[in-house]
């Protein structure tokens, strides 16, 4: 990286506003996945889309890579470093520029954090939808890139269904308004192009978010079973008989022991539970969450809980949010993986995977979003036993493999990024990919946003997921990827 540049962006955002120092660029090498690592040359932060345009004509004009962050929260390497590139962290973008409750809708920066969003509105009776795990740390621009679901994806969609607009700042450094606050502007849906697009067609530099009322009731119960092929059958008999949840929760045993261990929670030891939110108007909810829990004890729970106030039915979500980063406590290393297959086939899959996982000397956790089949299965292992990280890796491949034969998907919410660009072309044919690069190279011709994410470099036989390693070929200047 030259110093001219570092120069050129220190005159443009302050000195404070661009790292260079080593050290601190360490903290940039990589996202929530945190087994593949590669140190930026640079980090800019800038603090406004005007800033954001310069960042991006210095990089394009000294033909330097960038890569886009939010508060990286990412599990799938999309904001891990590309070699020689500046990362470009919207951290300092927080703010919420305008909400017009009328009309439902709150205009932001990409830095605010998602759980803010709701808080700015909570008071007028309003809140924003997406509701991932991490949303009281990650960012609406990550939201935006990865398209993020969450527990209550099933009944009000994902971050697609919640973003009107976008202005965002292409590779050639002009800036786009992408939709608008009113619904179905003429013309392509490129904002749909935009939402999901995980950083490779642009920069985006504002979101303006649909808001939701708040429904007049919510009804929660916690339902447990001795297997997951009860808690299975009671998911697909929920949705068979015309029930929509707002949201549907599994864990499985080891879910579950992880849960209370960070927790303390007094749930039990059990093969399996549900956490299912109904909301909407009182007396349909009422009768909604009867008939499901009517439906869970014919489908073999062995106890149903009802939350006694507002603040026990927080502690239950907090013990379903906090399962990922609770699995720490009972290992010290595990790979999150994220897949989607069809509701009816839960339960098999989730059988086959504890089978693989059996041969392959590894325990598997599962916590999941039920209704709509997204698992998330967490490979549990001691990267301080020689094989076992690499064992790890490879049935987390398998289990995507699995998600594919099943007729699924290699993610439902948490993007492909760097992790598993090697699975895409086992899911889409050559003309798929050849027809999503075109779309892509008419944001971004120069291929200078986030390279080396969600597409597989067929070309170079032999690639792997995990670090980046160059190909002989590269090495040899044979070849070069694109």
């Amino acid at each position: 990286m030259s110093s001219a540049l570092a120069r050129r962006l220190a005159a443009a955002l302050g000195r404070a506003h661009v790292i260079a120092d080593p050290a601190e660029l360490r903290v940039y090498a990589c996202d929530g996945i945190t087994h593949g690592r590669t140190t930026p040359a640079l980090v800019a932060l800038p603090g406004s889309t005007e800033e954001v345009v310069e960042v991006v004509n210095a990089a394009r004009e000294a033909g330097v890579p960038l890569v886009p962050r939010g508060a990286g929260t990412g599990l799938s390497g999309g904001a891990r470093p590309s070699p020689g590139s500046i990362v470009v962290s919207l951290a300092r973008m927080r703010r919420i520029l305008e909400l017009d409750l009328e009309n439902g809708w709150a205009r932001v920066e990409p830095g605010v954090i998602n759980l803010d969003v709701s808080r700015a509105v909570a008071g007028a009776g309003w809140y924003y939808a997406p509701d991932p795990s991490s949303q009281g740390v990650c960012s609406i621009g990550g939201n935006v890139a990865e398209n993020s679901g969450g527990a209550h994806c099933l009944k009000y969609g994902f971050t697609t269904n919640h973003v009107l607009a976008a202005r965002v700042v292409l590779s050639d450094g002009s800036v786009v308004d992408l939709g608008g606050p009113a619904a179905d502007a003429p013309g392509y849906d490129l904002l749909a192009a935009m939402v999901g697009s995980e950083g490779l067609l642009g920069i985006a530099t504002e979101a303006t978010l649909r808001l939701l009322r708040k429904p007049e009731v919510t009804r929660t119960f916690f339902a447990t079973f001795p297997s997951t092929d009860e808690a299975g059958a009671a998911v697909s008999g929920i949705i068979a008989a015309g029930i929509l949840p707002a949201a549907i929760e599994m864990m499985d045993r080891l879910a579950i022991v992880a849960a209370k261990a960070a927790t303390g929670l007094d749930w039990p030891d059990v093969g399996a539970a549900l956490l299912m939110d109904a909301d909407g108007p009182r007396a349909e909810v009422e009768h909604v969450s009867a008939r499901a829990i009517e439906l869970a004890r014919a489908a073999g729970a062995l106890e149903i809980r009802v939350p006694r106030d507002e603040a026990e039915r927080q502690l239950m979500w907090k013990g379903r949010k906090s399962a990922f980063a609770a699995v720490g406590r009972i290992s010290p290393n595990y790979l999150v993986e994220d897949g989607v297959i069809p509701r009816s086939e839960i339960a098999r899959v989730l059988r086959e995977i504890e089978r693989m996982a059996g041969e392959a000397g590894l325990r598997v956790a599962n916590v999941f979003h039920a209704g709509d089949g997204n698992l998330h299965p967490l490979v549990l292992y001691d990267a301080r036993n020689p094989g076992e990280e690499e064992r790890a890796a490879a049935l987390g491949g398998e289990i995507l493999r699995l998600c594919i034969r099943s007729g699924g998907s290699i993610t439902g919410e948490h993007g492909v990024g760097a992790e598993k660009a090697a699975y895409m072309a086992e899911q889409f044919a050559p003309e798929d990919l050849e027809t999503m690069q075109r779309v892509r190279c008419a944001f971004d011709g120069a291929a200078l946003m986030n390279p080396g994410k969600v597409f597989p470099t067929p070309r170079l036989c032999g690639e792997r997921p995990g670090p980046y390693r160059p190909h002989p070929a590269e090495v040899a200047g044979l070849a070069e990827r694109w």
